[in-house]
C-alpha cells in the first residue's frame, strides 16, 4: 500500500509517524546514535543541490535611470526648505546610498550607473563598456567593483547640485525632441552587463523613470514588440529587471499604457506561454512616490537566491521542478579577514584546513579519512585487556590501522563480556545514513484539511517553494493548478523533503498561498509554504496555569490605549527597523572606509519606542487603565497554595562514609546512600546492599 492511500485511510496526525520513513526506505543497516562520529565537517554540511548559490556569491546591479525633461523638472524638497531639487537627484542620492552599504555588506558586488534620454555622448575613445550602447544613452559609471573613489565620484556630483540646482541638467542634458525607444536602452543594458559583469554573478536592472508611455507616436506597436523582444534576450541572459516607477499627484503612473506589455515574470517559460499570458507583471513590481524610492529599494537591494533547488514527485513518473525561498534571514557582521604583513604591503591569508597523522606527522587525504564510533575508555591500546580482566565492561577487539571491519556481536556466555569488532565508514556511507538512501527532492504524500495544522505545528522557519520553469517544462501550469485546486478546497499537503544532499528526510506541510495584493501595492506571489512538521518528541508538554480573566470593561479600557499606539496598516516592516548594533557597526566601518571622522552621538536607534508621542497620544488613556486594575476586584484575591511535605536531607558526605568505613559499620548504610557515593566515584551501582558495601570498601582499600 502507497503512503498516500494510508493517509488517506487513516487519519494519523504527521508528526506522530515518526517511525513511517521505515517503510518507504529500505534501510540495510541501522547504527547507534554516537554523536562524535556522526558528524561531517560543516563545509559538506552546508552543501545544497542548488549550485548557483556558490556560482553567484557575487551581486551585480545596473541602475538604468531617466533622464527626461520631467525628471529633471525642479521641485521643492519636501525635507529642506528654499531647496529645488528634481527626481533624477533622488534617484542618483538613491543609488549612492545602495553603494555606500554595499560597499560595507558586500565588498565583492559590482554596481554601474546608466542615463538614457540625454544629449550626453560617452567617450568611445577605446573599447571599453561605454563604446556600443546605443545613441541618446550615457553610461556614467561602468560596471566594477564597489571603492571608496567610485562612491566618493557620485558623492561630489550630489553636493555640487545640492548648492545648485541647475548641475544635473548641465551635466546631463535631457533629450528635447522625443524618447529614447525602451528595446535601445534595454539593449545598451545588455551590452554593458555583458562587458563588465561576471558571468557567474546575479545580475539585475534597476529601471528608474516616470514615464508611463514612452511611446505615444502612431508606429507605438512595432516599439512594444522590439521593447518585448529586446527584454526577452537580455532576460534569457540571466538577468532581471526590477522597474521603479515614480508617481505623483499631477502625474499618476498607469502601467497598462505600455509596461503591462512590455514588461516580463522573472521566472521565464517557454515563448507559447509568454505570449498567452502577455499582461503578466515582475512580482518585484514597484510604483511609489519619490520620496520612498530608497526604501523601496532596500526591499530589492538583496537579490533573491534559491536557497534550493529540487524536483517535486507528484506521483510516479509525474514531476516538476521547485525553488525554495527563505523568507526570513538573520543579517549579521560580515565575516573578518586575516592579513599577513610582508614589510612592503599587506595582504589577504588563505585560510586552508588540513588533517594530519599524528603517528606520520604527515598530512592525509580528505577521501582516505574513515569515521568510526569511540566505544568507552577501552576503545584502544593496553586498557582493553585490563577490561576484559576486571570483568566490567565491554571488550573491544583491537584493529590495525586502516584495515575495515563491519559490526560483530557475540553473545556473552557465562560471565563473558561482549564482544563488539570496532566498524568503520567512509564519509559517503555516513552520508547515506543520515539521508536514508533518498535523494534530494520533495515527494507528495497525500491531503489534509487546512484545520489539521496545528499553531504549535510551525516550531522552525517555513520556506517558500515556487516553481522552477527552467528545470521540468510545463512546472508553472502545473503548479498553478495544484494550488487553485488546494485553495478551492481547503486543503494542506503532506510531503516527505530532502531538500539538501547531506540533510535528513523531514515530512513537511505544504500550505498554499494565494496572490494577494495590500493598499500599498505590494503583491504576495502565489506558491506554498513548506512548514517542517515536528515529531511527537519535539513537542514538550507544558503545564497550563489558568490566572485570573479580566473583565470586559478592563479589556476595553486596554484596547483603547493600544489602539492608539499600533503600527499604521497593522504590521511591521522589519527594514524600517534596523538591527541597532548592527547599524552601528556598519557606520563606523563606512566612516572608515570613507576616511571620514564618525560622531558616535548622531547615531540613531529607530528601534526606540517614542515614549514622548506615545504618552501624548495614549497618556490619559494609559492612566485611567491603571486606575481600573487597582480597582478590579481580582487584583486583591490570593490563590490559596496546596501545601507540599518536604523530604528529608538524607543525603550524606564522603567524611561521613569513611568514618563508617573505618569503624566498620558501612552496612548501617542504607542502599540509596551508597548508590550515591558509588555514582560520584564513577562505580557500578548494580546489585544487592553487601555488594555495594564490599564495592564501597574496596575503593577505600584502593585510595
Amino acid at each position: 500500500m502507497r503512503l498516500h492511500h494510508y493517509f488517506r485511510l487513516f487519519p494519523l496526525r504527521p508528526y506522530t509517524a515518526k517511525f513511517l520513513l521505515l517503510t518507504i526506505v529500505h534501510l540495510e543497516s541501522s547504527m547507534p546514535p554516537y554523536d562524535d562520529w556522526n558528524k561531517i565537517d560543516e563545509e559538506e554540511e552546508e552543501e545544497l543541490q542548488d549550485a548557483s548559490m556558490y556560482e553567484t556569491k557575487r551581486d551585480v546591479i545596473l541602475f538604468c535611470i531617466d533622464c527626461s525633461e520631467s525628471m529633471l523638472r525642479l521641485y521643492d524638497d519636501p525635507r529642506y526648505e528654499d531647496v529645488k531639487t528634481c527626481h533624477v537627484y533622488t534617484a542618483l542620492e538613491a543609488a549612492m546610498q545602495i553603494e555606500k552599504k554595499k560597499i560595507i555588506v558586500g565588498p565583492n558586488d559590482l554596481v554601474g550607473i546608466i542615463l538614457f534620454n540625454t544629449i550626453r555622448k560617452s567617450e568611445a575613445t577605446s573599447r571599453t563598456q561605454g563604446s556600443e550602447i546605443k545613441a541618446n544613452t550615457y553610461l556614467f559609471q561602468p560596471i566594477s567593483p564597489l571603492s571608496a573613489p567610485k562612491v566618493q565620484e557620485l558623492i561630489q556630483l550630489l553636493d555640487v547640485a545640492r548648492e545648485d540646482p541647475e548641475e544635473l541638467r548641465r551635466t546631463f542634458p535631457p533629450l528635447t525632441t522625443g524618447r529614447v525607444p525602451m528595446g535601445d536602452v534595454f539593449t545598451s543594458c545588455n551590452w554593458v552587463l555583458r562587458d563588465g559583469a561576471p558571468k557567474t554573478a546575479s545580475k539585475r536592472v534597476f529601471l528608474i523613470t516616470d514615464e508611463d508611455n514612452p511611446h505615444p507616436s502612431t508606429g507605438s506597436r512595432q516599439l512594444i514588440t522590439s521593447a518585448r523582444t529586446t527584454l526577452i534576450d537580455l532576460t534569457q541572459s540571466g538577468v532581471t529587471v526590477e522597474p521603479f516607477f515614480i508617481s505623483t499627484d499631477e502625474k499618476p503612473f498607469d502601467v497598462s499604457r505600455f509596461y503591462s506589455s512590455v514588461l516580463l515574470p522573472t521566472n521565464l517559460g517557454d515563448e507559447e506561454e509568454i505570449q498567452e499570458d502577455s499582461s503578466v507583471l515582475p512580482e518585484s513590481i514597484s510604483i511609489a512616490r519619490i520620496e520612498e524610492l530608497l526604501s523601496q529599494m532596500r526591499f530589492h537591494e538583496t537579490p533573491k537566491r534559491a536557497l534550493f533547488s529540487v524536483p517535486f514527485h507528484l506521483a510516479d513518473g509525474f514531476t516538476i521542478g521547485v525553488k525554495g525561498y527563505g523568507l526570513i534571514t538573520e543579517q549579521k557582521k560580515g565575516a573578518y579577514k586575516y592579513f599577513v604583513d610582508l614589510g612592503d604591503r599587506m595582504e589577504v591569508a588563505t585560510v586552508r584546513t588540513t588533517y594530519v597523522d599524528e603517528d606520520r606527522q604527515a598530512e592525509v587525504e580528505r577521501n582516505k579519512i574513515v569515521y568510526g564510533p569511540e566505544l568507552g575508555a577501552g576503545a584502544s591500546g593496553d586498557n582493553d585487556e585490563e577490561e576484559d580482566e576486571s570483568g566490567g565492561g565491554f571488550g573491544v577487539r583491537v584493529v590495525k590501522t586502516g584495515s575495515r571491519v563491519s559490526p560483530q556481536i557475540k553473545k556473552p556466555i557465562r560471565g563473558e563480556n561482549l564482544c563488539l569488532s570496532k566498524p568503520f565508514y567512509s564519509a559517503e556511507e555516513l552520508r547515506s545514513f543520515r539521508t536514508l538512501g533518498l535523494e534530494p527532492g520533495i515527494k507528495l504524500l497525500g491531503f489534509k484539511d487546512r484545520s489539521e495544522l496545528a499553531f504549535e505545528d510551525n516550531i522552525k522557519h517555513s520556506q517558500f517553494v515556487y516553481p522552477d520553469e527552467m528545470s521540468y517544462s510545463g512546472s508553472k501550469r502545473t503548479f498553478n493548478a495544484l494550488l487553485k485546486s488546494m485553495v478551492k478546497k481547503n486543503k494542506i499537503g503532506l510531503a516527505l523533503c530532502l531538500t539538501r544532499k547531506n540533510a535528513t528526510p523531514i515530512f513537511c506541510a505544504l500550505l498554499p498561498q494565494e496572490e494577494a495584493k495590500d493598499t500599498t501595492g505590494w503583491t504576495d506571489p502565489a506558491g506554498f509554504h513548506l512548514i517542517p512538521l515536528p515529531f511527537a518528541d519535539d513537542i514538550r508538554g507544558a503545564p497550563i496555569d489558568e490566572a485570573f480573566r479580566a473583565s470586559e470593561e478592563l479589556k476595553a479600557s486596554a484596547k483603547a490605549w493600544i489602539d492608539k499606539i499600533s503600527v499604521k496598516n497593522g504590521s511591521y516592516p522589519p527594514d524600517s527597523f534596523p538591527n541597532p548594533a548592527l547599524a552601528y557597526h556598519n557606520e563606523q566601518l563606512e566612516a572608515s572606509a570613507f576616511r571620514e571622522e564618525y560622531d558616535p552621538e548622531s547615531f540613531e536607534d529607530l528601534t526606540e519606542p517614542k515614549t514622548e508621542m506615545m504618552h501624548k497620544r495614549a497618556g490619559h488613556l494609559m492612566r485611567e487603565w491603571k486606575k481600573a486594575i487597582v480597582e478590579d476586584p481580582s487584583a486583591s484575591l490570593v490563590v490559596p497554595g496546596a501545601g507540599s511535605k518536604r523530604k528529608a536531607d538524607v543525603s550524606v558526605d564522603e567524611a561521613e562514609i569513611k568514618s563508617k568505613y573505618e569503624s566498620g559499620m558501612l552496612g548501617k548504610l542504607r542502599v540509596d546512600q551508597l548508590k550515591d557515593f558509588l555514582k560520584s566515584k564513577g562505580q557500578q551501582v548494580s546489585g544487592k546492599k553487601a555488594e555495594l558495601v564490599d564495592r564501597v570498601s574496596d575503593w577505600f582499600d584502593s585510595h
